[in-house]
């Protein structure tokens, strides 16, 4: 008898079984539904870790380079992002080059989907190239060989674009971001802006109550349970043990939602829950010394932003080499790179921004309120605005004056000013900012600082003591065979093989699935045991969410205690009213060059033309807003482009701003009394240039307050002191 033919007698109780009858069909369809979409989950698994070169891209890939085929081979490759039918690519426009983590899962998740980084840096015109891996590491591959590696790939990238207007900009995701920052330390020349998304560069940072994972070394005793893991997978680490410590940080997640919300939406949510799942379960490998340098050198030792990585030449990892803006992107949401883990590195390398700016460095930085880790590199919301932003507006990145900002973003509409000058749904603003504005996200204290110190010490002595006495037994015991076959037992992967096709009582459950799809009778929306379901669903949320915080709060509560112990800290050499710090003193060599550097420009403040005095006029009015404005920076190029002799490259007028910036900041009142000097003998052409400086002003703000305060003292400088600062803007009359 059918659901629609039943007929029960009269009365409230009548409803209540219908409506169960209604539900029970519901819920035993969506049951084998689901179990179906686990076996497609486990035969997309298998076909995945099949192929030669897995990956989740959805664009088309041309092969440029092969690292296996170089002198020091690895398993890493270089590939050209063929456009979409309707993307049109402008040659001229810089290449970007996004590099995908290695972190235990396959490559690919910067172009997972259309709206990716990938995606939105080819819709803004770019050139996009793609850095992935094999999942075999090769052998002998290390840290220091792939950064070699990637210097050749993006030599490359130089070389076929030798008309692009600047260097490729360079996107590291996650672990990609800090193997970025290190490759760009030591050849700066090949960068143009380097993005890192995610990216943990200061593994200590953070604030008591959240995000516990930087406990995880010292709980551990350490990273000889990293060496252990690698001598038991006969010289390879099974990266399934990275995915499961990110899994581990949200156990409902895991063990719950990513599932019920198949289940609960299970007409729907298939492809999506698919495609994710074929990039989460692809699992790679790395070689022991890889993850003992990661684990040693950056998670547990901290050794990045304090200058202590070397390389095998002898060289010192020293982020204040790097040369071209940094763009640091995180999330408060994020616990697995949370903000402070992502910026302090910067409190690490300087004092105040005018040691930033003493290095010639560019560092802008945005925290999104609530997203994710995966969520920076995948969400769609994340791409259509941050990430695409950043693709729109690099080259306003690139020639921002050496110092600190923070981009932030306005909801474009049609009371934005000069609204035809902004380019997608949002305004990107770069506001100035001091080492104060990261230091108020909250960050460790001297007592924290010691206990990490304390712990890095500990491992280095259990490591050494497991290296003396068991490593050697182990690695006599284990075989490639025995390793291999503790990999394939990784609960990780038997979870995606156990519901697989190979698996006999899975057919049953195809056909069942089949039979289900045509007799489909999904459940009305009201039904009262619908809701029971969600409210049963919550709860058990809830309490795995409870479960979660309590061992959290454990967790911190034991190392504080543990590695907190001022016995244990003189036990290991750490002396216990200490005040630890990462931040190094600028170093000697670099000291002598910047005094050198500044006797340069102080020798040149009165030399320059009409173009000289034109852009030291505009920053020092500009610079009373505090902020730049991506508008502003579209009305200087249109008016670049409508003057023909005023044009040079775009590192031609980096090099303009940034020396020009210097010069107002060494002596502001010769700078400013040396522009009449500058100034031609023309009169119109003095009008022209000061209205080229005008219109700049206006394309994002009034000109008002200081800004108009400022101008004024410049249109005296030009012998315009009539001026009319009302003018609205208008290109199109310029260029007439």
């Amino acid at each position: 008898m059918s659901l629609d033919n039943l007929q029960l007698p009269g009365g409230p109780m009548s409803g209540v079984v219908a409506k169960a009858v209604e539900y029970m069909v519901d819920a035993g369809q969506r049951s084998v539904l689901l179990l179906d979409i686990l076996r497609q989950r486990g035969d997309q698994y298998r076909e995945h870790v099949a192929q030669t070169a897995p990956h989740v891209l959805s664009y088309a890939a041309e092969l440029i380079l092969d690292g296996r085929t170089l002198e020091q081979p690895v398993n890493y490759a270089l590939v050209r992002i063929i456009p979409p039918k309707g993307v049109e690519i402008d040659l001229k426009r810089r290449p970007f080059v996004v590099v995908d983590p290695r972190a235990g899962h396959g490559p690919g998740i910067g172009g997972f989907k259309a709206d990716s980084e990938i995606g939105v840096a080819m819709k803004a015109g770019h050139p996009c190239y793609f850095i992935g891996f094999l999942p075999e590491p090769m052998p002998g591959q290390t840290i220091e060989r792939i950064a070699h590696a990637e210097a050749i790939f993006i030599e490359k990238v130089i070389e076929r674009h030798p008309e692009a207007d600047g260097k490729p900009c360079v996107i590291g995701n996650c672990q990609a971001g800090w193997a970025i920052m290190i490759l760009a330390s030591l050849r700066p020349e090949l960068f143009g802006p380097v993005i890192v998304a995610g990216a943990p560069l200061a593994y200590w940072a953070g604030v008591h109550g959240k995000y516990p994972m930087r406990y995880s070394g010292g709980l551990l005793g350490g990273s000889w349970l990293t060496a252990l893991s690698s001598d038991l997978g006969a010289g390879k680490f099974d990266g399934a043990w990275l995915v499961q410590n990110f899994e581990n940080q949200n156990p409902s997640n895991t063990l719950w939602t990513k599932q019920y919300n198949v289940y609960s939406k299970v007409d729907t949510e298939a492809d999506r829950y698919l495609e994710f799942e074929r990039w989460w379960g692809g699992h790679v490998n790395l070689n022991a010394e890889e993850i003992q340098f990661i684990v040693d050198e950056l998670f547990i030792g901290n050794n990045l932003g304090a200058g202590r990585v070397k390389m095998s030449d002898g060289t010192t990892v020293d982020l204040r080499k790097i040369r071209s803006p940094i763009v640091v992107f995180c999330s408060k949401g994020d616990n697995i790179t949370p903000p402070q883990q992502a910026l302090h590195w910067i409190l690490d390398l300087y004092a105040d921004v005018d040691e930033i700016r003493a290095h010639g460095q560019t560092i802008v930085y945005t925290v999104h309120e609530t997203v994710g880790h995966l969520g920076i590199f995948v969400s769609g919301g994340v791409a259509k605005k941050e990430h695409a932003e950043f693709s729109s507006n690099i080259d306003l990145i690139d020639v921002l004056p050496p110092g600190l900002y923070e981009a932030t973003f306005e909801a474009r509409g049609s009371d934005t000013l000069n609204d035809e000058l902004a380019v997608g749904q949002w305004v990107m603003r770069c506001e100035a900012r001091t080492l104060d504005d990261i230091r108020a996200m909250g960050g460790n204290s001297p007592e924290d600082e010691r206990r990490f110190e304390t712990a890095k010490r500990v491992s280095e002595m259990n490591l050494a003591a497991y290296q003396k006495y068991v490593q050697p037994w182990v690695k006599s015991m284990v075989t490639p065979q025995m390793a291999e076959m503790m990999r394939n037992w990784h609960p990780l992967r038997l979870q995606y093989e156990a519901f697989s096709s190979e698996n006999p009582w899975m057919k049953m459950v195809e056909s069942a699935a089949e039979k289900a799809r045509d007799d489909r009778k999904p459940v009305a929306k009201d039904n009262p045991f619908l809701a029971f379901q969600e409210r049963v669903s919550q709860q058990i949320v809830s309490s795995l969410d409870q479960w979660r915080d309590s061992q959290e709060a454990l967790s911190e509560a034991m190392f504080l205690a543990v590695y907190g112990s001022p016995a244990l800290q003189a036990a290991v050499g750490v002396d216990p009213q200490s005040t630890p710090s990462q931040r190094r003193d600028m170093d000697p060599k670099h000291r002598e060059l910047l005094q050198a550097r500044v006797a340069e420009l102080t020798s040149r403040i009165g030399s320059g033309g009409m173009r000289e005095a034109g852009i030291r006029a505009l920053l020092y009015v500009g610079s009373a807003r505090g902020m730049v404005d991506e508008r502003s920076l579209e009305a200087l190029r249109r008016l670049r482009q409508a003057d023909e002799a005023a044009r040079v490259t775009l590192a031609e007028f980096k090099m303009l701003v940034c020396e020009q910036f210097f010069m107002l900041l060494l002596d502001r009142e010769s700078a400013l009394a040396a522009i009449p000097k500058l100034l031609p003998d023309n009169m119109d052409e003095r009008r022209r240039a000061f209205a080229a400086i005008q219109d700049v002003l206006s394309a994002s703000a009034e000109i008002s307050g200081e800004v108009a305060r400022r101008l004024k003292h410049v249109a005296g400088l030009f012998g315009l002191d009539g001026y009319d600062n009302t003018v609205p803007f208008d290109p199109k009359a310029r260029a007439s």
